[in-house]
């Protein structure tokens, strides 16, 4: 697999639908705002409606779940892709949809499985709470 990811932020605007159709953006839909309002809609379940409006017209697949497990992080989500790395992100906000979604095409036009530094909107700069690798990628250790 090639190791550079050095390219520019437009690269994302020039997608095939089969990069896209690869990447997942998990939003933990339980997630309180900074006050801990246990209100409905939580503010997670917010974020995860930005996401899917943010997504909208892309092959991007949009999912929630109840917990990721990153509450001292506030709002959270991850972004997946097959054979790659995967990404956790925590202090989003209700409205970083649109940031997530600037991700996942960043990930999607990759060329080393990593989500590249430059064009990363600074929610997701900022919030990176782990990478974590491809199972196929660790060595069995004795």
């Amino acid at each position: 697999m090639e190791r550079d990811s050095s390219f520019s932020a437009e690269t994302a605007d020039v997608l095939s639908d089969d990069a896209l159709t690869g990447v997942t953006v998990i939003v933990c839909a339980s997630c309180r705002d900074e006050t801990g309002s246990d209100a409905h809609p939580r503010a997670g379940e917010l974020l995860a409606d930005d996401t899917r409006r943010a997504a909208s017209g892309e092959d991007i697949r949009i999912r929630s779940v109840e917990c990721l497990g990153n509450c001292r992080r506030r709002l959270s989500a991850a972004i997946l892709r097959d054979g790659c790395w995967s990404y956790v992100f925590g202090d989003l906000s209700a409205t970083s949809g649109a940031d997530l979604v600037t991700g996942a095409k960043l990930f999607a036009t990759s060329t080393d499985g990593l989500i590249p530094w430059r064009g990363r909107p600074d929610s997701l700069k900022r919030g990176l709470v782990a990478r974590i690798p491809p199972l196929d990628m660790l060595k069995d250790q004795i």
